[in-house]
């Protein structure tokens, strides 16, 4: 019996408000990892499941630097300026989710010693994704998209996957903190739109072979700048499954960008992800 003027409670209503309680200490918790977290550039390591346990965050993006034989310098630079190496490597990998790995395929001629060279690199480093199954050639660039992202996408379950290329340098925690607000979007595609030329001449350094499958036959439809974009884990699956079926186009960005042209994905025009200067060693995320 309770006393005039006052409420019982029921054994099960004392039991929810327990629960909640618990569940607001949990949530306190984690909004104060979050906070720490936020500090360092990026997000919890940990999410609260609907049954108020945690669970280890899969990594929020797969960056993969795409390199070439001879660029050991702009490796070099790439790591002292924002990758870090060793310990600091690992270090972005476990507190703030980026993955990062030079992508790199092989020579024509297997064993030479532009092979024996990558393989010394990558034992010293241990930062590359080497594709065995791809030969390095300006023509195949499309195919290594393809490759990498694929191989990615099987290698490791994380939000996003990002190409970059080995001459831009990038602020991994403005980088982390764009992509954390696409985090609710399911297939996402992120980077600096346009919409280049086609070239139809045969003699032309860009010529491409299928202009005449493009509208007018002078522009391209809409794909993100391949200096640098992202994509969401859905998108990279998808790559994944149906690359033997994936056409190829002469440019590797305008190739990537017809992937998705007929899928139900959301295109993100982010000016982040587009020059912010014209000077060697282009930069995204400077500020």
């Amino acid at each position: 019996m309770s006393k005039k003027g006052q409420s019982s409670l029921s054994v099960d209503d004392t039991l929810k408000i327990i629960a909640c309680r618990e569940q607001r200490k949990k949530l306190d918790a984690l909004e104060m990892e979050l906070a720490t977290a936020g500090q360092e550039g990026f997000v919890s390591n940990y999410v609260i499941e609907t049954n108020g346990t945690y669970s280890k965050k899969k990594p929020l993006v797969v960056i993969g630097i795409f390199t070439k034989f001879g660029s050991q310098n702009n490796r070099d630079a790439i790591r002292r300026a924002w990758m870090g190496s060793g310990t600091a490597l690992k270090k972005t990998e476990d507190r703030k989710g980026i993955i990062i790995r030079f992508v790199i395929g092989r020579s024509a001629n297997r064993g030479d010693n532009l092979n024996r060279d990558i393989d010394h690199e990558s034992r010293q480093n241990n930062d590359f994704l080497i594709l065995d199954d791809h030969v390095e050639a300006n023509e195949e660039l499309p195919k290594k998209s393809k490759l990498f992202f694929a191989h990615a996408a099987n290698k490791w379950a994380a939000n996003f996957y990002a190409k970059v290329n080995d001459d831009v340098y990038v602020n991994i925690d403005a980088l982390g903190a764009t992509l954390a607000t696409h985090l609710d979007k399911p297939r996402v595609y992120i980077g600096c739109m346009k919409s280049g030329k086609v070239f139809s001449e045969p003699n032309h350094k860009w010529h491409e072979p299928e202009w005449w499958k493009f509208g007018d036959k002078k522009t391209y439809f809409r794909y993100a700048s391949g200096e640098m974009y992202v994509i969401s884990q859905a998108l990279a699956k998808f790559i994944s499954i149906n690359k033997s079926i994936l056409r190829t186009y002469a440019h590797a960005d305008v190739s990537a960008g017809s992937w998705f042209i007929g899928l139900d994905v959301k295109h993100v025009d982010e000016d982040k992800f587009c020059c912010s200067s014209g000077l060697a060693g282009r930069e995204r995320f400077a500020q």
